[in-house]
Parts: C-alpha cells; sequence; structure tokens
C-alpha cells in the first residue's frame, strides 16, 4: 500500500484458469474506496505479447466484428480459437496445452467475451456493476462495503455500445441509436440496462445488476439482523396458513430477497406458479414450482407477453401459491386480488417506502383498487435500505383490517436497530382462529415454537436453501428433522 492508503479486504478469484487478485482499500486522495483488480498468473511481459497477438488477431478478424447479422457467439469462439492458437504456438512456442488454454480463453474474453466485466461478474461479493462512460472508472455495488470504484476504465464509447450490442443479441434484442434503450439479461440470469448517447449525454451506459448465485435465506437474513425472530415467525405463520402477502421497499432494499425467504417456508405438496420480468426467485428443488417470466415484443412489435398475461394464464394452471415479482398496473392488480378472494394464496413486491404508503399506492392511480377489497391480503412487510450504510433491514410489518386499513405491527428502532412490536395482532388472529380453530394463546405458542426452530437453525448454520426445503417438509409432515444440518 502507498502512503495514504489502507487496506480493508482483499481475495482472489478464478476466472477461465485466470488467477485474478481483488484488492479494496481507502485512499485519502478519493472519496470511496477502491476496488482493484491484478491478474497474477500472467507476467506483465506475457501481457505486452498477448496486446500484440490481440491487435494481429483483430486485423485479420475484422469481418466478424463489423458485419451486420453476426453467426452465433459458439461458432465466433470455435473459429477464434483456431486463429488464436496458431498465433499462440508462434509467441509461445514452448508452452504447454494448460497454459495455451489459459492464454486463449484470457484473449476471448477481451475481445469476443466481456473483458473484465467478466471477471467482476465472477465475484459473487458484487451486486451491481455500473458503466458510466469511457472517461470514468467501473463502479460496483459490493455486498459488505457498498459502492466502490474500480481501477478499469472502457478504451472508448464504441467498446461500451459493443458490449451492449453483445449482450442483446444473444437474446435476440438489439440497441441502435432509433433504440437507445435496452433492457436484456445475460445468460446467467443477471438483468442489464443499456442507454446509449445523446440519451445518456455524459456516454454510453451499461448497468448490471447481478443474479444471486445463491439465494438468500431466513438464517442468512437472521444472521444479519435484516429480520427479527418473532418477525421471522411471524411471517412463516402466515405462510403456512396461506395467508397473501405484499412486500414493500423502495428500489435495492431487498424486496425480491425477503420474497424468496417467504418462499423458504412453503411446504412441497402445493403447486407453486412465479411470475416475474427477469427470473431473480430460487426455491428449494423439492418444491412442485414453475416459473414463468414475462417477454417483451420483437422489433416488429409481435410476440410480447405481459405480466398480466401470465396472471392470467397462471390461474388457468391450478395454483396453490402464485409469487409475482412486481405489482405495477390496475389490471394485474385487479386479478391478483381476485385470485386472493376465490382461495388463493399470493406473494407480491410493490414499491413502497412504509406501511401506510402501500395502501396508499394499491388505492391510487396507477392501480387505483377499491380500498374495501384489500382485506384480501393479509400482511405488509416493508424492507428498507440505509444509503450511508447499506444496510438492509425489514422496516415495519404491518396487517390488513377488515376496512381495508392497515394497522402496524413491528416497527424498525433505527437507534437500537431492532425491530420492535408495537400493537398486538387482531385480524391476523381473528383469520387464523377462523381457518384453524387455533385459539390467540395457541398462536403465540405455535410462533414461539418457530422461533425456536429459527434460532436453531441458524445455530446450526444452516443456510443452503434445500436443507431448509427439507426441514419444512419434514416439519409439516412432523417428522424429526434437527437430523438435518451440515
Amino acid at each position: 500500500m502507498e502512503a495514504g492508503q489502507k487496506l480493508i479486504e482483499s481475495y482472489q478469484l478464478r476466472v477461465n484458469d485466470v488467477v485474478v487478485g481483488v484488492t479494496i482499500f481507502s485512499d485519502d486522495k478519493e472519496p470511496v474506496p477502491i476496488y482493484n483488480i491484478s491478474i497474477t498468473n500472467i507476467s506483465e511481459t506475457t501481457k505486452i505479447i498477448l496486446e500484440k497477438i490481440r491487435q494481429e488477431f483483430i486485423s485479420q478478424q475484422t469481418q466478424y466484428i463489423e458485419t451486420e447479422g453476426q453467426p452465433e457467439i459458439a461458432v465466433i469462439q470455435s473459429d477464434f480459437k483456431r486463429s488464436i492458437l496458431v498465433l499462440l504456438q508462434k509467441y509461445f512456442p514452448t508452452a504447454n496445452k494448460k497454459t495455451i488454454d489459459m492464454l486463449i480463453n484470457y484473449i476471448l474474453q477481451q475481445n469476443i467475451g466481456l473483458g473484465h466485466i467478466e471477471i467482476l461478474l465472477k465475484d459473487r461479493n458484487l451486486e451491481e456493476i455500473v458503466i458510466n462512460n469511457a472517461n470514468e472508472p467501473i463502479w460496483v455495488y459490493h455486498r459488505k462495503h457498498g459502492w466502490l470504484k474500480t481501477n478499469i476504465i472502457m478504451p472508448n464509447e464504441a467498446r461500451i455500445r459493443y458490449y451492449s450490442t453483445v449482450i442483446g443479441r444473444d437474446i435476440g434484442k438489439e440497441i441502435t441509436v432509433l433504440n437507445p434503450l435496452m433492457d436484456a439479461h445475460l445468460k446467467t440470469g443477471d438483468r442489464v440496462n443499456a442507454t446509449l448517447k445523446p440519451i445518456s449525454s455524459k456516454g454510453n451506459t451499461i448497468t448490471i445488476r447481478k443474479f444471486a448465485a445463491r439465494p438468500w435465506t431466513i438464517t442468512d437474513f437472521l444472521k444479519e439482523n435484516t429480520i427479527s425472530y418473532e418477525a421471522a415467525a411471524l411471517l412463516w405463520a402466515a405462510v403456512q396458513n396461506e395467508l397473501s402477502i405484499v412486500i414493500a421497499g423502495g428500489t435495492a432494499s431487498g424486496k425480491t430477497s425477503m420474497l424468496n425467504v417467504a418462499a423458504n417456508f412453503f411446504p412441497p405438496n402445493q403447486r407453486i406458479i412465479s411470475l416475474e420480468d427477469t427470473r431473480e426467485l430460487l426455491l428449494p428443488d423439492i418444491l412442485h414450482w414453475v416459473p414463468l417470466e414475462t417477454r417483451l415484443p420483437n422489433p416488429e412489435g409481435k410476440g410480447g407477453i405481459t405480466m398480466l398475461d401470465l396472471v392470467v394464464n397462471s390461474l388457468r394452471m391450478r395454483p396453490d401459491r402464485i409469487l409475482v415479482g412486481e405489482i405495477r398496473r390496475r389490471a394485474e392488480a385487479e386479478v391478483l386480488f381476485e385470485a386472493m378472494h376465490t382461495g388463493h394464496s399470493v406473494y407480491g413486491t410493490l414499491h413502497a417506502n412504509n406501511v401506510r404508503e402501500t395502501i396508499n399506492r394499491l388505492t391510487q392511480p396507477p392501480i387505483g383498487l377499491p380500498k374495501q377489497i384489500l382485506s384480501a391480503l393479509s400482511l405488509i412487510v416493508v424492507q428498507n435500505i440505509n444509503r450511508r450504510d447499506g444496510r438492509r433491514r425489514t422496516l415495519q410489518i404491518g396487517e390488513i383490517m377488515h376496512d381495508g386499513d392497515a394497522k402496524t405491527l413491528m416497527q424498525l428502532n433505527a437507534a437500537k436497530d431492532t425491530l420492535e412490536k408495537i400493537n398486538e395482532p387482531t385480524a391476523i388472529y381473528e383469520t387464523l382462529n377462523l381457518y384453524t380453530g387455533l385459539s390467540k394463546e395457541e398462536i403465540e405458542k405455535d410462533i414461539e415454537e418457530k422461533v425456536d426452530i429459527l434460532k436453531w437453525m441458524v445455530s446450526s448454520n444452516i443456510n443452503d436453501i434445500n436443507q431448509i426445503g427439507l426441514i419444512m417438509s419434514k416439519y409439516y409432515r412432523k417428522l424429526p428433522f434437527r437430523n438435518v444440518a451440515k
């Protein structure tokens, strides 16, 4: 470290046999910490030779890069590998097969892949990768350290545009001067948004929200103090007894993660249909789960599948539970609430900052539902992100009363960083009593038992989604489950 720099964290990544060192450090000259990558198993001399090979290679292969209607990426890679192999054997005649393969992968990554972005995509600690233009470094959002500035800078605006084109081409989308905005996803499930100058006045942009390689589980949330044991047990009781739930919050507050956590409690003997714009949910393997995705129309305006299409279609698939990535419009909300009234359990996310705002969002345009039908919904869970320190917390949990108003049951005490009970449940207890016959005392005893199980899961470090699914299956069938441990 140089003077004025302080190491925060360091670790290694392996990308196609290329070893990459990651160093995160603070610098007195920089307003945010730096995310620095360095390739450790390729010497500087080798990099200079590889750059010469790259330039020679590109001069031979410009027809692929400059033509429209490019062939499949696998075909391009196969042709390029043969060409690169000839050049590598010319410059590295004594290299063994393993070294040659590693160098081929490195050159492919730099030329027809996404370059150093592919390294960032391999870091499971990153949630977001952002290219703002070719004049400033790429930014990343780190799971532990928040926004960081990297030591990676795009060589020019054309390279950013090329990456956008490559991403879009793989899924049949295009980004052009006439269509300068693109929503897409990588084959790994990572969501991508791209814009072209002059719509983004400082330069071309790419924003990648990474698909979680390992989804958040209830034990992760409890360990991170995202939610309290009592709140998690109440959520579990609601899911077990098929009460419908809306999860609200702002952007990046953890709404989808909480939806995935709630799905940890699903029983295996019910059919679950999930509806999303881009696949983010990941449920236990033992569940009877059918994921569906929307689709944008093609350039001719045909073939589009909307969220409303999926909602209507899902009701023809005999679902027991319906998960909705995001509720946005009146038509789809009406169908979902109709599904609640006809006995289906519905779980969805909504952009709103607290319990009161959630009711307003549901009852005012563009959704604009009649307030009296909201009683089909039982719980509102509100997630929040503190953008100063990156902490995500459950801000409020509220129940819907019979007149459609909401009552807040639990609320975050930000000063103490604890989720505190502020009101006793009434509507939920009445609903549970009606359908299960359990008294208030029996419901509270059941919640206490669930707290004990959750504490055991955390102490046993059970955070694999499939293990949790197996525990829930055994719990619902009243079988011994405490032997399911790592």
